[in-house]
């Protein structure tokens, strides 16, 4: 499954969110921890008057300590696994991405404020960048104002969103995994949508036609999630269900994190090479940007 979990931070709250959550996969998933803070010479210097700028090799060296103090702190916070910390130097995406690759089994697990926020990790910026860039498997939290950041936050489901795609069905060998370990149930949901042709009008459609047609539509999807629910079970997940609901699939996955918190969404994403690897616009994203729960982003190769 997983190796190493890697945590960024920049000091701020908002990054910090992604701790209570990385606190309970490591220690669970007993998995060390690497916590990771980058210095961008860049966006140092720009900060930095033309006086001051004499002295950069001694701003950096103040902030390589006071990372390293900070990160310190943080890694007393871990309890029953190993904690290392590093104060990197380049452009904070590319660092962790780096980072990451090192070996493909580390998990990133980040914050991210989703639409809205000004500290750096947003998505929209290093977030985003990292989304759309790594190879590595990411875990997004989002962040809210005032949360708790201390102790360890677990989830009660582990969420499955299928729509019948190799992409979204890769992921199903690392939530079986990961619900063995953390005895979870197991959600899988599907959203199917009509469209409105079929619906029709005041065309003169027979009505029983139209409840016909809606009616195969969702006893495809049903039979789907009934061949799938019994699929883990026969590879060992106690505790799976699902639910069927219509309706756009992005809309329907956020509305069902809002209604049912503390889950875990795990989606799956297109690996592609020479050109963005995750796609803009794309169902992941979208929930990514607008569930309060934490999305776990699988790339698929």
């Amino acid at each position: 499954m997983y190796k190493k979990i890697l945590v960024p931070l920049d000091g701020s709250k908002t990054a910090e969110n992604a701790l209570p959550l990385a606190r309970f996969l490591a220690r669970r998933l007993e998995l060390p921890v690497q916590l990771l803070s980058v210095i961008d010479l860049t966006e140092l210097a720009r900060g930095v008057s033309a006086a001051e700028g004499l002295y950069l090799d001694g701003l950096v060296a103040n902030e390589t300590r006071t990372g390293e103090e900070y990160l310190a702190q943080i890694a007393k916070t871990f309890s029953g696994v190993g904690v290392q910390w590093l104060v990197a130097r380049g452009k904070a995406a590319d660092v962790i991405i780096e980072k990451a690759a090192v070996d493909a089994a580390t998990l990133i697990a980040m914050a991210t404020h989703g639409r809205s926020g000004l500290n750096r990790f947003l998505l929209g910026s290093v977030a985003e960048k990292i989304l759309r860039g790594a190879a590595s498997p990411l875990l997004l939290v989002r962040a809210t104002e005032g949360a708790e950041t201390e102790g360890e936050a677990a989830f009660k489901s582990i969420v499955v969103p299928l729509d019948g795609s190799e992409t979204a069905e890769s992921v199903l060998p690392a939530v079986v995994e990961m619900a063995q370990r953390l005895d979870s149930e197991v959600v899988l949901f599907r959203a199917y949508n009509v469209s409105h042709r079929i619906y029709g009008g005041d065309d003169g459609r027979d009505p029983a036609i139209v409840a016909d047609l809606i009616g195969g539509i969702r006893r495809a999807a049903r039979d789907y999630l009934e061949k799938k629910t019994a699929e883990l079970r026969e590879r060992g997940v106690k505790k799976v269900r699902y639910i069927l609901n219509e309706g756009l699939s992005a809309d329907q996955i956020i509305a069902l994190a809002r209604q049912t918190p503390d889950n875990l969404i795990v989606m799956g994403s297109h690996g592609r090479s020479g050109i963005k690897r995750w796609v803009l616009g794309s169902v992941t994203e979208t929930v990514v940007r607008h569930s309060g729960d934490p999305v776990l982003v699988l790339r698929t190769s």
